[in-house]
């Protein structure tokens, strides 16, 4: 039961937390799917760069999922995991606070991703202006390895699982979570250009994310086992 509330949590995570994905994911996303060649279907295009980012999503909980069970094979399994709850729901607060421009600490944080992406942003820089399926598929990938607050957080679920395959599992759960918003963002790149840059509804969606985090972390020390 608590496997089946984690891979939920972790969706609506990825869903509410939609706003963070569009404001931080959502330039990248119009700007693929704008410049898409015309003679290809746009709608498969944008669900192939999608399912590239999902895809690296679960090659990153399968990862640390591998880690983390190597390092909590071993005793205070439950400390530890508790700690990673803790963590994730303290990086979620300060993920929905910077994208309610209320804190910019997760943007401090975010930049410890910045050295991988530096190496990887050489290719992806070779395979754009994208013409071709495969380029679609390969940009995605590498997508998924942006730095990302939000994706930060939900490995640190994968971590705690100790498992990798239940690690992959949650972040398959949180990528399909994301999904929703990142394909309306492609698809209607050129209409909502004016919608993703409102101050309010980045305001909004900051709040809820924010909010939800608060919450979670107000059930665990409340209500968690001692």
């Amino acid at each position: 039961m608590l496997y089946d509330t984690t891979l939920l949590t972790l969706f609506l995570i990825g869903f509410f937390g939609g706003g963070h994905c569009v404001g931080m994911c959502g330039g990248l996303s119009s700007a693929f799917a704008l410049q898409l060649p015309s003679q290809l279907n746009r709608f498969w295009l944008i669900l192939l760069l999608n399912f590239g980012r999902i895809t690296s999503y679960t090659l990153i909980g399968l990862l640390v999922g591998a880690i983390g069970q190597i390092g909590i094979s071993l005793d205070q399994t439950r400390v530890l995991q508790n700690g990673l709850f803790v963590a994730a729901h303290l990086l979620l607060l300060f993920v929905g606070l910077y994208l309610a421009g209320i804190s910019g600490l997760a943007r401090h944080i975010e930049n410890l991703g910045k050295p991988v992406w530096r190496r990887l942003n050489p290719l992806l820089n070779r395979l754009l202006p994208i013409r071709s399926i495969p380029a679609s598929f390969a940009v995605g990938m590498l997508w998924g390895w942006l730095p990302c607050g939000l994706v930060y957080s939900a490995s640190l679920y994968a971590l705690g699982s100790g498992n990798s395959a239940q690690g992959g599992l949650y972040m398959l759960a949180f990528a399909l979570g994301t999904l929703p918003n990142l394909l309306a963002v492609g698809l209607l790149a050129g209409q909502l250009k004016g919608f993703l840059q409102n101050r309010n509804v980045r305001l909004i969606a900051g709040l809820f994310v924010a909010a939800w985090a608060a919450w979670q972390l107000m059930r665990f020390f409340l209500f968690a086992p001692q």
